[in-house]
């Protein structure tokens, strides 16, 4: 009886010097968390897609708390109305930005862009793109295997069966940038979103001679710079055969859109054009 009581009273003696050995480590090793970093994550979409620039929503939570300023920090996923609430929580000035949407700069469709061979590989972009050029004489567009649609967490895009391209469902986009970093061939593209959801972009990003681009794409870029000589707005430059429209200056005229001769400028949201008046029908009614 004896080295039983004896047993119990080691093991409760070396039990209680271990737990005060464990609470004198976690008082002296303790790190300290500002609380409010618990308090930011929890309001965020616990999407973990990266679109902010940091690992996940902790991350950014993180970021966020210990910055003195939200300038450059942005959550794609929750906008404007989200980072106004962690401004609020944190006592800071919101940083302001325009809503992002992914578009896609291809718009050779297997009606428009003539196949070549057939791949017959992994069904992978990444893979294709190692490979080989393409199943078209296009080596700079779309591969159409769907990585992009495979990285997207929101279901926001799809390949369309017809044009054998990916397309972009605006209403679910959160401009997180996971597709874009899935396409080999970077077609994919962030853009302002815009007002009315109105864009106007270049959808190409073949950068061979005109006479190339023409023989492997019917919409293709050709290089041939009449865009940039309309645009009022110097909004459009031209470099290694491939036009390219910033966002920034763009206002929209469209006047880049009427002088394409290979429809490769893309206007969206747009209400349908007046249809011009034949002038000389006009003035002969006039007379």
């Amino acid at each position: 009886m004896n080295l039983i009581l004896i047993a119990v009273l080691s093991l409760g003696a070396i039990a209680l010097v271990i737990a005060l050995i464990l609470y004198v480590a976690s008082k002296k090793f303790a790190v300290y968390e500002d609380p409010r970093i618990a308090q930011v994550a929890e309001i965020l979409p616990q999407a973990n897609c990266g679109g902010c620039g940091y690992p996940g929503c902790g991350g950014f939570a993180d970021a966020c708390v210990k910055a003195n300023t939200l300038d450059g920090k942005f959550c794609p996923v929750g906008g404007s109305e989200l980072m106004t609430r962690i401004a609020s929580l944190l006592g800071l000035d919101a940083d302001t930005a325009e809503p992002m949407l992914a578009v896609v700069r291809c718009n050779g469709s297997c009606s428009k862009r003539p196949r070549t061979n057939i791949y017959d590989g992994a069904p992978s972009c990444a893979i294709a793109s190692a490979l080989y050029r393409g199943e078209t004489g296009c080596s700079y567009g779309c591969l159409g295997c769907g990585d992009c649609v495979l990285s997207c967490q929101f279901d926001a895009i799809h390949m369309n069966r017809e044009t054998g391209l990916p397309e972009v469902i605006e209403d679910k986009c959160t401009a997180c940038g996971a597709c874009v970093k899935a396409c080999p061939r970077s077609i994919i593209e962030l853009r302002v979103k815009g007002k009315r959801s109105r864009r106007v972009y270049i959808s190409c990003v073949n950068k061979d001679k005109g006479a190339v681009t023409r023989k492997a794409c019917q919409v293709g870029c050709i290089g041939c710079g009449k865009c940039v000589k309309t645009c009022p707005f110097e909004a459009i430059s031209l470099e290694n055969n491939l036009a390219y429209i910033d966002y920034n200056k763009c206002k929209l005229c469209r006047k880049c859109v009427e002088v394409c001769p290979q429809n490769t400028i893309v206007e969206e949201n747009f209400p349908p054009r007046k249809p011009k008046e034949d002038t000389k029908v006009t003035a002969s009614a006039e007379a």
